[in-house]
């Protein structure tokens, strides 16, 4: 296996082509993503719940497709293949995507009724949800294996690699979020205002050249190569300890231990979720050992490695709990924010209208300035201070925030909705007077949302991982999105039903926010924010102390007890 001390590859050298690949990658997906809404709504036709479904099971499975392609890079064929093949579903997806906007047969008829319009066709439907699976297809492979890849660029066993790795997390997220604000501009405006086909065509040509940047890039990469998969690990650790579980745990018994077959020494046995370690433990050395001392089968017998990596999942699991309620207050800005836009004063002098997509860029634009005074000017300054690294925001504090500024967001949202409603109702218009500037403030507090919780959750999930699970790290990042999705289909969908008995109007549905109560579910939103927050005051941050972080921790201590500086 290849390594940045032996081959004078990876580092920052590497890190240009891959930030490069997913600049224009993310440019691609995301200007897609950004007008989702507004393209169906206006493009097919589609209102109400139906519209709402369609979005978030799509950005759902986008984002669950993640761990196959976490699956598929571990056991078969490695990051770098994964990412390439990725990149291709995507361009064939996304070129479907582009014909579904230029050529009219395509999709149904323009309405111009807003009440009375013609739904698309199933065959219609049929080439739509293609081109989706597609992008989604694509999304599995790139999501979990590109922070991934950039991470293995960099030699945690070296002292300028781990402080590499300390602030890649937060470059990394910073790099293509600036490049989407630049770009994205313009994209959403010729797709919203010029044309929807040119507009998909930009992001087509984006995503072919990511994957002639990255291919560029391909000689000075680290590619190491498939090591199995973590999750048929899991698997195997589950069985053997359900089958053991009626043996008593005794000292007399040992443990196996497998010799690491890799650069990534084994874990060390922790004392957590020890009825787990059953799986692990031998009982009967005859039986489940060959003559050279491995296990016959290891749905009887495991690792003790396979049993640290099981552990370290189902020690964030009460992290990622919070991280879906967060995430899911973000979903509204792209689903219900959209639409409360569609029907407000976008225009700007007599002929200038505002695209309901460059709200979402508003969220973008507070993450940067974030990442900005919080990586470029607050750590650097306490750097110099205190002549080594010091952040004083610890991750604990940094979701407690996020959490904080989603009730913000919601009970904010909530406020703006009513005034819009109240305003369009009093005026006997569908499009509200009031001007778009109006709900600003609900994708500022998103984007603060994003660059609390989310990057904070990002960090968390790969450091406190061993290298051999970054994939799944990532993986593991993009379902909590995944699940958000899911769950606010599924909230939508009980509002929507429960709120529509007995012949009343529901609050969610139909074409016209203004026959529905939008406030309400944002309000019911806010509350299930304020529910997280107890959560995690009491459950999720005693998760989030300053356990051992996977070869960055321990340099810091080593830092700390020598006087030096990082």
């Amino acid at each position: 296996m290849e390594t940045q001390s032996t081959t004078n590859k990876g580092g920052w050298k590497s890190i240009k082509y891959i930030i490069g690949n997913e600049s224009f990658e993310k440019l691609a997906s995301v200007s897609l993503v950004m007008n989702m809404t507004f393209y169906l709504r206006s493009n097919y036709n589609m209102n109400g719940i139906f519209l709402i479904n369609v979005v978030t099971i799509w950005t759902g499975t986008s984002n669950i497709s993640s761990l196959a392609g976490a699956y598929l890079s571990d056991a078969y064929i490695g990051k770098f293949l994964t990412l390439f093949f990725a990149s291709i579903a995507s361009l064939l997806g996304m070129g479907m995507m582009t014909l579904t906007a230029g050529v009219p047969h395509l999709r149904p008829p323009k309405c111009n009724d807003q009440l009375n319009c013609v739904q698309p066709e199933m065959w219609q439907l049929g080439l739509l949800y293609a081109a989706l699976g597609l992008l989604s297809l694509g999304a599995g492979g790139l999501r979990p294996c590109g922070i991934a890849f950039g991470a293995d660029q960099f030699d945690t066993t070296t002292t300028k690699g781990r402080k590499q790795l300390q602030s890649f997390f937060n470059w990394w997220y910073l790099s293509f979020t600036v490049a989407l604000i630049v770009a994205l501009t313009g994209v959403v405006y010729i797709q919203t205002n010029i044309s929807w086909m040119i507009g998909f065509a930009i992001p087509t040509a984006c995503l072919l050249s990511s994957v002639v940047i990255f291919l560029i890039g391909r000689h000075t990469y680290v590619i190491k190569k498939p090591e199995g998969s973590v999750f048929s690990d899991i698997a195997e650790v589950i069985v053997a300890s359900i089958r053991k579980r009626r043996i008593p745990y005794e000292s007399k018994y040992s443990f196996y231990q497998e010799k690491s077959g890799s650069k990534n020494p084994n874990l060390a046995r922790t004392h957590r979720f020890k009825c787990l370690d059953k799986a692990a433990m031998i009982v009967d050395p005859t039986s489940e050992l060959n003559a050279n001392g491995v296990a016959k089968n290891r749905w009887r017998l495991c690792s003790m490695q396979q049993v640290e990596h099981l552990k370290c999942i189902i020690g964030i699991l009460p992290i990622w709990v919070s991280g879906v309620g967060c995430m899911l207050v973000i979903d509204q800005q792209s689903t219900f924010g959209i639409l409360q836009a569609i029907q407000m004063n976008r225009t700007i002098g007599s002929k200038f209208k505002i695209p309901p997509g460059w709200l979402s860029e508003t969220a973008m634009i507070t993450l940067s300035i974030w990442i900005f005074i919080y990586e470029g000017i607050y750590v650097l300054t306490l750097k110099k201070i205190f002549k080594r690294e010091a952040r004083l925001l610890t991750m604990a504090m940094r979701v407690r925030i996020g959490i904080i500024m989603s009730i913000f967001c919601m009970v904010t949202a909530g406020i703006i909705e009513r005034k819009r409603r109240n305003s369009a109702i009093n005026n006997h218009s569908y499009v509200a007077p009031m001007h778009i500037w109006w709900i600003i403030p609900q994708f500022v507090l998103s984007g603060l949302i994003e660059a609390f919780d989310n990057v904070a959750m990002m960090e968390f999930f790969t450091t406190r991982m061993p290298e051999s699970m970054r994939t799944m790290a990532g993986a593991i990042f993009f379902v909590t999105l995944s699940i958000s999705s899911y769950l606010n289909s599924l909230i939508v969908n009980i509002i929507h039903k429960l709120t529509g008995m007995n012949g009343r109007t529901p609050w969610l549905g139909g074409h016209d926010l203004n026959e529905n109560r939008l406030d309400y579910y944002y309000y019911i939103i806010a509350g299930l924010g304020v529910l997280n927050l107890i959560y995690f005051t009491l459950v999720g941050s005693k998760y989030v102390t300053p356990a051992k972080v996977i070869g960055v921790e321990e340099k810091l201590k080593q830092v700390e007890d020598g006087g030096g500086g990082v």
